[in-house]
């Protein structure tokens, strides 16, 4: 693979994704460090919601872009699924932490990600193709959605939550589903 398929804008911005998941889980979970002691928390949710939002454009970008320019590289399909996977984990495992996520919503998303993660390994072993598919990407922007929100604190961010397991089920159901149509062996 040459560098420039490699060196390429959609995978730079799922690596800068890779590099804010870490950042926004120090600040969600550290927040009794001694450089925060004049910073109120609402300040703390604030710069951690911006963080996420400009790591969350980046997932949109960097497919857009990968797909528009046909930029679609072999290390894109690693690192974008890996940081999408770390920025969903750093929010709802440091919301979970701070009190404002259900710890079973969040078991079930983790769960279901781990799944249908070693699912697509074992397709791809396979030569299945098990794209993600329009629920894989509602789910997707619900949970973003719901982080966003109780990262603000806002209301009904535990609603939007419990959407998002609902959604994040179905998708799973989904995957598995089309693993065994396609005709695993």
């Amino acid at each position: 693979m040459s560098s420039n398929q490699i060196y390429n804008i959609p995978n730079l911005l799922a690596f800068i994704r890779l590099l804010l998941a870490p950042l926004m889980f120090f600040l969600l979970v550290n927040r009794d460090y001694y450089i925060f002691n004049e910073i109120h928390d609402s300040w703390l949710d604030f710069f951690t919601a911006f963080i996420f939002v400009i790591a969350s454009a980046t997932d949109f970008f960097d497919g857009y872009i990968a797909r528009t320019f046909n930029q679609i590289t072999m290390m894109g399909k690693i690192l974008d699924p890996l940081a999408d996977k770390m920025l969903t984990l750093a929010g709802f495992l440091g919301l979970m932490m701070l009190d404002r996520a259900n710890g079973w919503a969040v078991f079930l998303i983790i769960t279901r990600e781990l799944f249908i993660t070693g699912l697509r390994v074992s397709a791809v072993a396979q030569n299945i193709d098990i794209s993600a598919s329009m629920a894989g990407k509602v789910k997707t922007v619900v949970q973003m959605i719901a982080i966003g929100f109780l990262l603000m604190n806002w209301y009904g961010g535990y609603i939007i939550l419990w959407i998002a397991v609902a959604l994040t089920l179905y998708s799973g159901y989904e995957y598995v589903r089309d693993f065994f149509n396609k005709g695993v062996k």
